[in-house]
C-alpha cells in the first residue's frame, strides 16, 4: 500500500488507475461501498485502484475552530483501504489552492493530467471544487473528454435511512458505540502515542495507558468496554475511562485504558483503542475506596460485555 502526495509525481505503474474519490472520514458502509465499486472496476478492467482523501478535512478548513470530529485518522484510513484491496492511498492537501480551483481544474489539471485516472468512482453527494461547483454529474460530463469515465454509487440503507458520517457522530455522541460499529462495520476506534500521566492509576491498582483525544471526535464522556490493538499486532481486552477524569484535579481530558491480564511499559508506544460498549457516564467520587469499587464493578461489566 502506497501512500501519495502531489506534491511529487504519481508513480507510472498507478496511472490509468480507477480512483474512490471523497472524504471518506468514518470509512462507514457507504464509503465501503464506493471503494469497493473502485476495487471492482479495477479488477475487471486490471487497472490499479487509487483511494483518494483529504486532509485536513475541508469542513477544518473553511471553519476552524470547529469542535473535533474526525472519526479515523490518515494511518487508519490507509490500513482500512489496504484492506478493501486499493493499491495505494492519495492525501489531497485541503488548502487554499484546492479550495479556490475550479471543478473543471481539478478534473482537468488534477485528476487527468496529474494522477492520470481512467476513471472515477463517488458517492452521489460529493462536491468539489470552488465553492462545491463539481459534483456527480459535472464529472460524469466533463470526465470523458479528459479520458475519464465516471460512476456514481447510491447511498446505503440501514434501518430506513442513507449512512453517513454524521449518523456514526451522533450515536457515539449518545454513547451507543454498538450503533455506531453496525454503521462502520466496525468499532470506532482511536489510535495514538501512550503518554505519561500522573499515574493515580497504578496506586489503586489500575495502571492505565494513556492516549491523548486529539482531532479525533469526543463520545459521550463515560466508562467503555473496549479491545485494544498495540503496536505488535497483538489485540487485548480492556476497560476505559474517556472524558475529565471528575474525581481528580485538575480535569484533564484523556482517554486511560486498563489492560486486562497484561503488564509491560507501553510509553510512546501508539496503541488503538476501539470502543466496543459504554459501560456508564463519568461520576466524580469524593472517597478513593467508593472510586476503587467502582472501578472493580466496571472491570466486571466490561468483561462479561467482551465475552
Amino acid at each position: 500500500m502506497q501512500r501519495l502526495t502531489l506534491d511529487v509525481p504519481v508513480p507510472q505503474a498507478l496511472r490509468g488507475a480507477i480512483l474512490a474519490l471523497g472524504n471518506f472520514d468514518g470509512f462507514h458502509l457507504g464509503h465501503q461501498a464506493v471503494v469497493g465499486r473502485a476495487v471492482q472496476r479495477g479488477a475487471h478492467e486490471r487497472r490499479p485502484v487509487i483511494v483518494a482523501t483529504f486532509d485536513p478535512h475541508p469542513v477544518r478548513w473553511f471553519k476552524p475552530d470547529a469542535a473535533p470530529f474526525r472519526l479515523t485518522s490518515l494511518d487508519q484510513r490507509e490500513r482500512l483501504f489496504a484492506q478493501a484491496g486499493a493499491d495505494a492511498m492519495l492525501v489531497f492537501a485541503f488548502d487554499g489552492t484546492l479550495a479556490a480551483t475550479s471543478a473543471e481544474e481539478f478534473i482537468e489539471r488534477l485528476l487527468a493530467e496529474r494522477i492520470g485516472a481512467a476513471g472515477v468512482v463517488t458517492g452521489d453527494d460529493f462536491t468539489f471544487g470552488a465553492k462545491r461547483g463539481g459534483n456527480a454529474r459535472v464529472l460524469a460530463e466533463l470526465g470523458p473528454a479528459h479520458g475519464i469515465i465516471a460512476e456514481t454509487v447510491a447511498p446505503v440503507m440501514l434501518d430506513g435511512e442513507s449512512v453517513s458520517s454524521s449518523r456514526v457522530r451522533e450515536a457515539l455522541g449518545a454513547g451507543e458505540p454498538g450503533r455506531a460499529t453496525r454503521l462502520l462495520t466496525r468499532p470506532f476506534a482511536i489510535q495514538g502515542v501512550v503518554e505519561h500521566g500522573d499515574k493515580r492509576g497504578r496506586t489503586l491498582g489500575y495502571p492505565t495507558a494513556n492516549v491523548a483525544l486529539g482531532k479525533y471526535l469526543r463520545p459521550k464522556y463515560g466508562i467503555y468496554a473496549v479491545r485494544v490493538r498495540l503496536d505488535d499486532g497483538s489485540e487485548h481486552d480492556g476497560v476505559a475511562s474517556l472524558g475529565i477524569r471528575p474525581s481528580f484535579d485538575p480535569p484533564v481530558e484523556m482517554l486511560e485504558t486498563f489492560i486486562f491480564d497484561w503488564s509491560g511499559d507501553l510509553y510512546g508506544r501508539t496503541i488503538e483503542v476501539a470502543l466496543v460498549g459504554f459501560i456508564r457516564p463519568e461520576a466524580k467520587f469524593d472517597d478513593l475506596g467508593e472510586l476503587v469499587k467502582q472501578m472493580d464493578a466496571d472491570s466486571a461489566a466490561a468483561r462479561a460485555m467482551l465475552a
